[in-house]
């Protein structure tokens, strides 16, 4: 059993940054791949990156190419995605999750366990 709690989601300006993190409670973390995923009203749930187990193999949405970093910190049970330029079309909620296997796919259905979801917000 997994449980996620993401964090650092807000309202900013167009251009801006943000940290989001996400805190993982749970013994199969460190082997499980991690993904973050967003969902804006009335659009279906989307992949912006993922993570393998020891963050060799990273995925990035071509969207978010260049201006997204995800990272994870097995020690500390961590997983965060870092933010840059951001654009009023980021605009979601941005989701946790933890992958069945170690290594990621990009399709929701190849996660087990999700987080809450933090909103992000950017103003034009």
């Amino acid at each position: 059993q997994v449980q996620l709690v993401e964090s650092g989601g807000g309202l900013v300006q167009a251009g801006g940054s943000l940290r989001l993190s996400c805190a993982a409670s749970g013994r199969t973390f460190s082997s499980a791949a991690m993904g973050w995923f967003r969902q804006a009203p009335g659009k279906e749930r989307e992949i912006v990156a993922a993570i393998n187990w020891n963050g060799g193999l990273t995925y990035y949405a071509d969207s978010v190419k260049g201006r997204f970093a995800i990272s994870r910190d097995n020690a500390k049970n961590m997983v965060y995605l870092q933010m840059s330029s951001l654009k009023p079309e980021d605009t979601a909620v941005y989701y946790c999750s933890a992958g069945y296997v170690s290594y990621y796919t990009t399709s929701p259905s190849g996660y087990r366990y999700w987080g809450q979801g933090t909103q992000v917000t950017i103003s034009s």
